[in-house]
């Protein structure tokens, strides 16, 4: 007779990948909505589009006095535009354009639900036990 075992931990990483594509989609619609109605730059984005288009010409050394952002917001930009722009075939202004840097606020934002997920799983997880088994049950997030 075949026997069926269930594992918690295959289940919750279902659960987690099915939640984490969903919530990606979602994202990505909702950005691509916004980029269509508003392809210039917005609010607080007419300061850091052109900061961030500095780094891309690579004047490091140049810096609106307005911003009160750290400058490491922009090294990252600059790096993931760099190596999307490597990857491309392009140079490196063809891609630092309002979309892109747009599209790294997308990739911070999934990046976060992944340390979030993470910092759950440590707190609520007991792997002491032969296997993972849930200690608490987290009501918003799956785990």
């Amino acid at each position: 007779m075949l026997q069926f075992q269930f594992y918690p931990s295959k289940m919750a990483a279902f659960s987690f990948f099915s939640f984490y594509s969903s919530l990606f989609a979602i994202s990505m619609v909702i950005f691509i909505q916004f980029n269509t109605k508003q392809r210039e730059p917005y609010m607080d984005e007419i300061f850091h589009v052109p900061q961030a288009q500095k780094y891309c010409d690579y004047k490091f050394d140049e810096w609106d006095p307005k911003i009160t952002t750290l400058p490491g917001l922009y090294f990252i930009s600059f790096a993931c535009l760099r190596a999307l722009a490597y990857a491309l075939g392009h140079e490196l202004d063809v891609v630092c354009t309002t979309f892109f840097l747009r599209m790294i606020n997308v990739l911070f934002f999934m990046g976060n639900v992944l340390l979030l997920r993470q910092i759950l799983v440590k707190l609520h997880w007991d792997t002491n036990q032969g296997h993972t088994q849930p200690r608490k049950v987290s009501g918003s997030f799956t785990a």
